[in-house]
């Protein structure tokens, strides 16, 4: 086992030696472990590259050649690797319910609550963390959503004119601003009654 701090060298299949290290993901972990505790610790500002590598016990170099700032380790070590999975089977609402309870979960970690509303800052002046969020944390979250429109009006239980784009803005929108910024401590609740909202305002009126 390769201790944390240090790497071995890329090695091809042909037994040639690449250009490049091989990542460590012991190295990665550690990290990502230590940011999430200095986030709750000490706030986002206040966490730095040098805090994150002293506690993970790496040197700065190591952090640098993973992650090109703070703001881009914050964004790994909040959110997690999401791939496209099938959606829960049940009702409309069920599965609704499902994608907004796990908005409120996830930003209602402490990690999260303290590190998100920085982060989101952050991606104003740095367009590949903006794109690394939208494309790789709310797109498969906004197909989710889409096709669960067409499945409802397709079944006549949805507007023709619901858009995904706008649920996922209230929804995700909702949970960051009650968690992060308001700092609200009944998530459950809160998830309960987004969901009721979005539904409502998706639904076909029955009148």
């Amino acid at each position: 086992m390769t201790p944390v701090g240090h790497e071995v060298p890329s090695r091809s299949g042909d037994g040639v030696h690449r250009l490049g290290p091989q990542r460590n993901p012991e190295i990665d972990a550690s990290v990502l472990k230590a940011t999430r505790e200095l986030l709750v610790e000490r706030g986002y500002q206040a966490v730095s590259i040098d805090a994150i590598a002293s506690r993970a016990g790496v040197g700065r170099p190591t952090v640098y050649r993973r992650w090109r700032s703070k703001a881009h380790i914050v964004h790994d070590a909040i959110y997690p690797s999401i791939e496209p999975t099938p959606l829960a089977e049940g009702t409309l609402e069920d599965r609704l319910t499902a994608l907004v309870t796990g908005a409120f979960a996830l930003f209602g970690m402490p990690h999260a609550r303290a590190g998100v509303p920085g982060l989101m800052s952050e991606t104003r002046s740095d367009p590949e963390l903006r794109a690394k969020l939208v494309t790789e944390q709310l797109e498969p979250v906004r197909l989710a959503v889409a096709q669960l429109i067409a499945e409802g009006v397709a079944a006549g239980q949805v507007r023709a004119d619901a858009d995904a784009d706008t649920v996922v803005d209230v929804l995700a929108g909702a949970a960051i601003f009650a968690l992060g910024v308001r700092n609200a401590d009944d998530a459950p609740v809160l998830a309960a009654r987004v969901s009721e909202l979005i539904i409502r305002g998706i639904r076909v009126d029955p009148r």
